[in-house]
């Protein structure tokens, strides 16, 4: 895959604010929770490229999601693949396809942990204790000081910890319009600090560049195989391009920001 074809193409936007608003009175609104809409002039910044946000983005949503809330379990999930395997198990429409790498523009992530009184809960299972940014917990109590959050608090596990941790990219791939999630284990929670780090250091945020994501097989210390995950940036966007996808970002994360208990049994 060439530089040319993995770089996303961001174009001005296709009318003016104003004009847009009036040309589309009968637009339905794409209804979010707390009233959050996703405004067309920021879907129209996104346009001509391989990645595009078409006008005609929110008639598609509210024509396929009958004008039902946009939430993160209607999100595609690529989860951690078990026993060292070095390929991700992808959602498409034909159901599932097997790549050996992501490539797509991270929007945003969140660092998510949970705690179950079960030491093995069950997919689904709502969580005892849970954060979205492994500061604070739900309850409004500091992640930092839980006897959960100590290393060999896990049961059964001699140096784990019982409150599980993860990461959540919110990726936007070629010829998507929505991210997918991809969940990064603890594992390789790290590794994506560094890269993260490695941004910061060239003053790049986020969304500022194209992420290859891929899957090398390491062991652990009890001689487990695990896949752990490589990040690379493999092409750099311009300033109009990442200021048009940090404003489709903000509108994303903001709709999908209220996470019940059910939601979070599932995120990590």
């Amino acid at each position: 895959m060439s530089k040319l074809n993995l770089k996303f193409r961001l174009s001005e936007k296709l009318q003016d604010s104003q004009s847009e608003l009036t040309d589309s009175t009968e637009r339905k609104n794409v209804y979010m929770p707390k009233a959050k809409v996703l405004e067309s002039s920021t879907v129209n910044t996104v346009a001509q490229g391989r990645i595009s946000l078409p006008a005609n983005a929110l008639d598609i949503i509210n024509e396929n999601l009958k004008n039902r809330p946009l939430s993160r379990q209607s999100i595609d999930v690529i989860k951690s693949p078990a026993g060292g395997t070095t390929a991700f198990t992808v959602p498409c429409l034909a159901g599932e396809d097997i790549q050996k790498e992501l490539v797509g523009v991270i929007l945003d992530y969140t660092t998510p942990r949970a705690y179950w009184e079960t030491p093995d809960p069950v997919e689904g299972t709502p969580p005892t204790c849970y954060s979205m940014d492994s500061i604070v917990s739900h309850d409004g109590k500091p992640c930092a000081r839980c006897v959960y959050n100590t290393f060999g608090s896990k049961e059964g596990d001699s140096n784990a910890k019982a409150c599980k941790e993860s990461v959540e990219l919110y990726l936007l791939r070629q010829d998507n319009i929505m991210p997918v999630i991809v969940r990064i284990p603890v594992s390789s929670k790290t590794i994506f600090q560094k890269y993260m780090t490695r941004l910061v250091s060239s003053m790049i945020p986020v969304c500022g560049v194209v992420t290859k994501i891929t899957l090398e097989k390491a062991t652990s210390r009890a001689g487990q195989p695990y896949a752990k995950y490589i990040f690379e940036a493999v092409d750099t966007l311009t300033l109009e391009e990442t200021n048009g996808l940090r404003a489709f970002s903000q509108d994303i994360m903001a709709v999908l920001s209220a996470v019940n208990e059910q939601e979070l049994g599932e995120v990590v």
